[in-house]
């Protein structure tokens, strides 16, 4: 039996289990959903456990940029950063808080388009650029081999859950401009305009620590990592963007008398 075969047969045994119907695929082309259909079927029909465990995980990204603390104490990266910027610090946890919601708020029927585009680009953003960084900056040096692995393979399995989101999302042109500002906002504090006290991107292991307690800027590592942060939010927009163009196409064509 094919690989599709065995998926399907998954996706009808969890089937049986759930109660709602799932919305039916537009048949979009390849670059905008890459997934096969019974996987996309699968995740839907599993919204609520993937709720749970990306909720699970930004707590865990947030205990992570807490420097890891047994206790109640805030250490790490958000320790160094004012308070008023930490909404700007964690992007890994709040794209899973993004993605998280954005399923429940389709499963409970709340109309949030601007939510799904923000889950979409957290999504593809951080579930692209943290695996980059880790292999091609970073290195497993100064890291558990665990959690190395685990920032990896949890990352990657997040640009999966990107591609379920065209199923129910609109992609209106106002619920992609959020993303693209808050996304946009993010690069520009991050790697060229720091608005507030310290370091607002994710420290790299890479950039060496000044004197201060600063991280070194001035390493090709930094700009490697802040080049490829902008080309992803500029992919995340293409991809957005082409995923309305080709549900409005396909929903035109699905009009249409045949002839």
């Amino acid at each position: 039996m094919s690989g599709a075969g065995v998926g399907r047969r998954i996706e009808q045994f969890v089937a049986r289990y759930t109660e709602r119907p799932i919305p039916e695929a537009d048949g979009l082309p390849r670059y905008v959903a890459p997934l096969p259909k019974w996987l996309e079927d699968l995740g839907l029909r599993l919204a609520w456990p993937i709720v749970a465990i990306n909720l699970l995980g930004t707590f865990f990204g947030f205990w992570y940029y807490a420097g890891r603390p047994t206790g109640l104490a805030v250490g790490g990266q958000l320790d160094a950063a004012p308070v008023a910027a930490w909404p700007l610090v964690p992007d890994s946890p709040a794209a899973t808080m993004f993605i998280g919601l954005s399923l429940a708020a389709w499963r409970l029927g709340l109309d949030a388009d601007w939510l799904h585009a923000l889950a979409f680009f957290g999504c593809i953003k951080l579930g692209l650029w943290t695996p980059y960084v880790q292999l091609a900056l970073n290195g497993p040096e100064g890291i558990a081999l665990w959690l190395y692995l685990f920032l990896i393979g949890s990352h990657l399995a997040m640009v999966l859950e990107a591609f379920l989101i065209h199923r129910y999302a609109r992609f209106a042109v106002p619920s992609v401009a959020v993303a693209v500002a808050w996304y946009g906002l993010n690069d520009v504090v991050d790697y060229f305009w720091p608005v507030l006290d310290g370091p607002h991107h994710t420290w790299l292991r890479a950039e060496p620590f000044l004197a201060l307690g600063v991280p070194d800027h001035a390493v090709p590592a930094h700009d490697l990592a802040a080049a490829c942060a902008v080309l992803l939010t500029i992919l995340a927009t293409f991809l957005a963007l082409a995923t309305r163009i080709e549900k409005l196409r396909a929903r035109l064509d699905a009009r249409e008398p045949s002839e």
